[in-house]
């Protein structure tokens, strides 16, 4: 990126005519070089200035200008001055006077001139001339930032679009879209006006107009875009005292405009982060009275200073290569001295002099306020309540309403009737206007998730023998005798069960040895597998029976309560139902109670000045739980989040989660059998669970335009 700032017109100069001239102690012999005579000639429409030296120099000394005052200085080390004087009158065209000001072994040649002109240095022998242009051409070159040398005309460079911004800060940001980096841009300052324009490039006809920024409440009021010759002229007016820097960014060229503060105890105003930025001066002055060396300065700044009768007294300063203005601080530091600056005029004073008169000025307004007669004017509020409003003028804590002011509300009409003075009018209608705006609105939409992934596995046993020798013996009603068992549909018994009677007491329970079944899961059986071995004669059986069951399960849950709001105002929606449960009185007897078990989204958003959303976030999601139950009612199962989160417009967050996982693995086995191999399966159950749940709270603002409100 390419970055131009304002450029400084006030260069530095480090010694001027304003300066007595002091002889240095340091001779030419002891120097390497020395001026000897300055000259000047007219030839044509210019100035020839000649300055001759002792010696000759190897390269032309620097030099710089200054447009206001129109300057040119010229700086020659290890130089000293052999002219012995410290001024020279001319007159000659342009060229007034020249100073010629030494510095240890430094000598600067300041010529002063009535325009900016445009100059050339060059050597001859042991001559330095200096040839002065006869126009100013190149005199504005200091007051005009170029942002990109222009090209021609058949690049067909054009400014595609416009757009006014406001800052942070609430500076003015003018914002040009460029058809490529290499449009030629000079911005300068003319009047009040900030001239920016655009070399040989178009303009599009919807853009060839003016744009009214005052709404946006920046210090610029109205951008004018016009076609100039082959290029382009933008108008920025702005008003009031501001500064402006200027930027561009590949294809985007950048304007901004900053309000600027005038402090009337700072000389130099919109100096940035720096506390003094005026030109430089030397000042040496032995034993001095201190009003001459203030209308020292105020003929080197052109101030109107004005020094009361009571500042008196002398005193001596050595001041090298520094800002006036700190200069003049240092002077009214060091005698007890103070400023007040109204324009260009310079009002200097005893410090407790000048508080005396404020004071004595603040009592005065006080006692006019005091005998001012008052006006009654009214007030239409129209988006808030005349009551509210009304009340926040009368609040104790603030001042905006006079000891002598009221103010009384017409809620029929939603009006406002103030009577107070003048001035206090005048703020209230200003704070009205201000508040009296409409309340953007946000809608909040809250989304929770509750997924839930479980998992079962059972798997168990039934293993039973019978017969006439350890088993259950019945007989039927034909002498024959068969076992039972009371295990699986139907296993062990045939078709002589009908008029079976026990004749032995059970040895096992049913006729069982093993008994390990899987058991049932959310109401589901498991599914068994049964068979009976038989002997020839059917008077023994073996019966085996293996049960299984595999549960396997996925559940979501979705709640998304919405809920609609105006800036700064809390909102709440729920839903759900209220559980009655017994509460003991103080008496002793019972009562009964409520308690809500709902699904609740309690919020309040604010609306920050970049579109963002900052939220207080409130959201609660209860569930009975019909598995807990007391004496006193149900259980509830709460979720619950509380907090607060910066969201950009439309964006969606996480504000919270929760997750749990509960593993279990149990084992039931006949001990040594159920460690068998193999054969060990037939004597244990196994079961394992293994359930998994999670919940996630997803939170999305988006601020309603008025038209999507209107929709």
């Amino acid at each position: 990126m390419r970055l131009f700032t304002r450029m400084a017109y006030a260069a530095v100069i480090g010694a001027m005519a304003l300066m007595p001239f002091a002889a240095s102690a340091q001779t030419a012999a002891e120097t390497a070089n020395s001026i000897e005579a300055v000259g000047v000639a007219k030839q044509g429409n210019g100035i020839v200035v000649k300055i001759t030296l002792k010696k000759a120099i190897q390269s032309v000394p620097g030099s710089f200008s200054v447009a206001n005052p129109a300057r040119i200085a010229i700086d020659f080390p290890a130089t000293i001055n052999g002219t012995g004087k410290g001024s020279q009158v001319f007159n000659e065209g342009d060229l007034r006077s020249a100073n010629i000001v030494q510095a240890g072994d430094r000598t600067r040649l300041v010529l002063n001139l009535q325009r900016p002109l445009a100059y050339e240095t060059r050597i001859e022998d042991k001559n330095v001339v200096v040839t002065l242009a006869g126009s100013a051409a190149a005199s504005v070159a200091p007051q005009t930032a170029k942002f990109a040398e222009a090209t021609p005309a058949s690049s067909g460079h054009a400014i595609r679009d416009i757009n006014f911004r406001r800052g942070k800060d609430g500076e003015a940001r003018v914002i040009v879209d460029l058809s490529d980096p290499g449009v030629g841009i000079d911005i300068q300052q003319q009047g009040n006006n900030l001239v920016v324009d655009f070399a040989r490039a178009s303009l599009p006809e919807q853009l060839r107009k003016r744009l009214d920024v005052t709404d946006f409440a920046t210090p610029v009021t109205s951008i004018t875009s016009t076609p100039q010759g082959s290029g382009v002229r933008m108008v920025i007016a702005p008003k009031g005292l501001w500064e402006h820097n200027a930027y561009q960014s590949d294809n985007q060229f950048v304007v901004e405009v900053k309000q600027v503060q005038e402090d009337p105890r700072k000389l130099v105003q919109g100096a940035g982060r720096q506390k003094y930025a005026g030109d430089k001066l030397s000042l040496n002055f032995q034993n001095i009275d201190v009003r001459s060396v203030l209308q020292v300065i105020a003929d080197f700044t052109n101030f109107n200073i004005i020094t009361s009768d009571s500042v008196t007294g002398n005193l001596t300063l050595r001041l090298k290569d520094v800002p006036w203005d700190q200069a003049l601080d240092i002077i009214l530091q060091a005698k007890g001295l103070d400023m007040r600056k109204n324009g260009n005029v310079i009002w200097i004073a005893p410090r407790d002099e000048l508080a005396t008169r404020e004071r004595l000025e603040f009592e005065a307004r006080q006692q006019i306020t005091d005998l001012e007669p008052l006006r009654t004017e009214s007030f239409q509020i129209n988006y808030h309540k005349a009551t509210s409003v009304a009340a926040f003028l009368r609040n104790r804590d603030q001042t905006i309403l006079s000891k002598r002011g009221s103010v009384v509300v017409d809620e029929r009409t939603n009006k406002l009737f103030v009577s107070d003075i003048g001035s206090r009018l005048d703020d209230i209608r200003r704070v009205v206007s201000e508040i009296d705006v409409p309340v953007r609105q946000v809608l909040i939409e809250a989304q929770i998730v509750e997924a839930a992934d479980t998992f079962t596995r059972n798997l168990g046993v039934r293993l039973g023998f019978g017969g006439s020798a350890g088993g259950v013996v019945g007989t039927t009603t034909d002498g024959r005798s068969v076992g039972r068992n009371n295990f699986g549909a139907g296993i062990g018994q045939t078709t002589y069960q009908a008029g079976l009677v026990e004749t032995k007491p059970n040895l096992y329970t049913d006729g069982l040895a093993v008994n390990l079944p899987a058991g049932a899961i959310a109401a589901k059986a498991a599914g068994a597998l049964s068979f009976v071995l038989w002997n020839s004669n059917a008077t023994r059986f073996l019966a085996l029976e293996i049960s299984a069951l595999e549960a396997d399960g996925k559940g979501k849950v979705i709640s998304r309560p919405r809920v609609m709001t105006a800036d700064q105002v809390e909102a709440i929606i729920e839903q759900g139902v209220e559980i009655p449960y017994q509460q003991a009185t103080s008496s002793g007897a019972t009562s009964v109670s409520f308690r809500k078990a709902n699904l609740a989204l309690k919020v309040k958003p604010q609306i920050t000045p970049d579109g963002k959303i900052m939220m207080s976030l409130d959201v609660n999601k209860d569930t009975p739980n019909t598995k807990i139950s007391t004496s006193s009612g149900i259980a509830i199962d709460t979720k619950h989040v509380k907090t607060e989160v910066l969201v950009e417009n439309g964006g969606t967050v996480v504000i919270g989660g929760i997750y749990t996982q509960e593993t279990t693995n149990q084992t039931t086995k006949i001990p040594f059998l159920g460690d068998l191999p193999v054969a060990g399966y037939l004597f244990r159950d196994n079961a394992r669970v293994d359930d998994k749940t999670e919940l996630l709270v997803f939170i999305t603002p988006r601020i309603v335009s008025d038209q999507s409100a209107a929709r």
